[in-house]
């Protein structure tokens, strides 16, 4: 199969490595802590695992800034962790695909060290943008996120550009647009760029070699700067696929957000709908403790007071599949940039109807770790690894540690509670992986046999169409001619005719009463129905 293929119909878990299991008792998760809880992920259903970043870091930023892309950072394990892991995955049926950093790197990686050592440009082509007289030299409003300039540590004269935080300098893969006024702007086709765009391949060759699946890109869209479009980006990310596509054909490269539509071949093998789109904000807005830098507050449709609206969604659906039915589009619950589906006032209650959308809609889903449980967002966590962007946007609280029992630090890791990478959620009655698999109603057991169905009946799946029947309260949609799905997200009932219930047999359901056509719908209710045969 292409990646393409494989990729339509899995089901992705995001392990955020430092937080999930930890195998050396030193406070932080790692890979072999991995590797003792595949059975889990096996056991739930999962196919494909999305690791954030695993490579040698000074973690600045989490490990979003890399210092050596072609070694595992020696707080997780080693590489021959990572192809152990691999292999154990594989022999589960499960995937791996690791988070690629690609326009910036930290500034202690080595290739920063020897930029900022020169007395001048790099006669091989500089991998960093630099200048001399950058265009706005007051960075002091500056704010992780935007384009702006930092004086040199030297030996090396000037400024050098970053992607977010001052230590992840820009990779320099040239500009779209030349300016006389700034000659330092390197085209795409200059030496730098193409050395960067080289290793670009070096490092997904190196670990495709090694056995994964793939990767998703983190700022994929950053790469060539003033790039109206994306055009220059999108046309460099072609090249990449092209390459994999003879070298590596089962290999996938998945984007941070969507891919502009520009008339040409598609670069990745999805579009990834994450917190910071748009379209995920419309169904969720994952905002209970913090405010979203990326698009402003919204009454989601999954919001108890009914008052969300669907449309918003359903458009940024409709144009990402316009003109490619067949496209791709993973949907996360939640993701290491913001809140979990469990946040602010959302209860426990609120969370099947959620995750049966997720599993029944015709996206790839993606389940953060620990929203199979229902772990929630904690506000106020300490600012750990650059997870406080600004004051009202702080990361650090979906990213506590994974909660698998009840032994002393939920069973994340044996080392003193003083020295865990972040707290554990102190709630007593927080869930557990463990209380939850005995328990057969639990949010944990309704994950699980949602993923069983979508199995059994590839209707659900990515194969096959979706037709939505009502956009309102309850939202009623079709998978391909045969199924249907039913879910009411408010606290009041909800009520819907739908032709053809007729000898519809129920899969799925809670709160859900059939009378002819017509569907009540309980507060946070949900159905889901074969369909009798047309006649």
């Amino acid at each position: 199969m292409t990646g393409a293929d494989w990729l339509r119909d899995a089901i992705i878990y995001e392990i955020y490595p430092q937080s999930f299991a930890d195998a050396n008792g030193d406070g932080i998760g790692d890979l072999r802590g991995v590797i003792d809880h595949l059975d889990h992920l096996a056991w739930l259903g999962v196919d494909t695992i999305w690791f954030n970043p695993c490579f040698d870091s000074p973690f600045v930023d989490a490990g979003y800034d890399v210092a050596d892309y072609l070694r595992v950072a020696p707080r997780y394990g080693t590489n021959d962790d990572m192809v152990a892991l691999v292999e154990a995955a594989r022999e589960r049926g499960i995937r791996v695909l690791l988070d690629l950093v690609a326009g910036h790197t930290s500034d202690r990686h080595a290739w920063f060290e020897t930029a900022r050592a020169l007395d001048g440009p790099d006669p091989d082509g500089d991998r960093y943008v630099w200048c001399d007289d950058p265009p706005h030299r007051d960075t002091s409003d500056d704010v992780p996120g935007t384009a702006a300039w930092v004086r040199s540590p030297g030996p090396r004269p000037g400024w050098y550009l970053k992607n977010f935080y001052d230590a992840q300098p820009a990779l320099n893969f040239g500009w779209a647009r030349m300016d006389p006024h700034e000659p330092w702007r390197d085209p795409v086709d200059a030496m730098g760029p193409r050395r960067n765009r080289q290793a670009l391949k070096d490092i997904m060759a190196f670990w495709l070699d090694r056995g994964v699946a793939g990767f998703r890109v983190d700022m994929w869209f950053s790469l060539v700067k003033d790039d109206p479009g994306l055009v220059e980006t999108a046309r460099l990310w072609r090249e990449i696929r092209s390459w994999l596509s003879q070298e590596y054909p089962e290999a996938v490269i998945v984007p941070e957000g969507s891919e502009p539509r520009l008339g040409e071949s598609f670069a990745f093998d999805a579009d990834f709908f994450l917190v910071i789109n748009a379209e995920h904000g419309a169904l969720f807005d994952n905002q209970g403790a913090g405010v979203s830098p990326f698009h402003e507050p919204q009454v989601p449709f999954f919001d108890a007071s009914g008052d969300g609206s669907f449309g918003s969604f359903l458009d940024g659906w409709e144009r990402a599949r316009q003109g490619h039915p067949d496209r791709a589009v993973i949907l996360a619950t939640a993701d290491h940039d913001l809140s979990r589906l469990a946040c602010g006032p959302r209860t426990a209650e609120q969370l099947p109807v959620a995750l049966t959308f997720l599993l029944t809609w015709g996206s790839v889903p993606s389940i953060y770790y620990g929203d199979e449980i229902g772990m929630r967002y904690l506000p106020g966590m300490p600012d750990v690894e650059g997870a406080v962007c600004n004051p009202a946007y702080n990361r650090a609280g979906c990213r506590t540690p994974m909660q698998w029992d009840d032994s002393p630090n939920a069973g994340f890791s044996t080392a003193d509670p003083g020295r865990l990478y972040l707290p554990i959620d102190p709630d007593p009655a927080r869930p557990t992986v463990a209380a939850q698999r005995a328990d057969p109603s639990s949010l944990l057991n309704h994950v699980r046999r949602l993923i069983a169905l979508r199995r059994e009946h590839p209707a659900l799946g990515g194969g096959s169409t979706t037709t939505v029947v009502h956009d309102a309260y309850p939202l009623a949609y079709l998978r391909g001619d045969s199924h249907l799905v039913v879910l009411n997200p408010r606290r009041d009932v909800a009520v819907v005719d739908v032709p053809r219930m007729s000898g519809a047999e129920a899969l799925l359901s809670d709160g859900v009463t059939v009378a002819g056509d017509t569907i009540r719908v309980e507060a946070f209710g949900y159905g889901v129905w074969q369909l009798s045969a047309r006649g």
